[in-house]
């Protein structure tokens, strides 16, 4: 369930990332997905290495935890991305 619960996490927080963020990233909705679910595995990750609190299930917390991590991977991206 775990697995599971990220990949939609990071569905939602891709898109909502995306909204907080606009701008031409190139890669479409398919790759903001895969940033917001890369974005939510990162954040969940770092959150419980933190100590932040453990991240589990359906709750605001994991959802808040899910889109600050796929804004901070989408500007990692675009940074990236402009220097390359």
């Amino acid at each position: 369930m775990g697995i599971l619960t990220w990949i939609i996490f990071g569905l939602i927080a891709g898109i909502i990332a995306k909204l907080i963020m606009p701008g031409r990233d190139g890669g479409g909705f398919i790759l903001t997905c895969i940033l917001g679910i890369v974005g939510a595995v990162v954040g969940g990750w770092l959150a419980t290495m933190f100590g932040i609190g453990s991240v589990s299930g359906f709750n605001m917390h994991s959802f808040l935890v899910a889109v600050v991590g796929a804004i901070v991977v989408l500007l990692v991206f675009r940074l990236v991305r402009r220097n390359a």
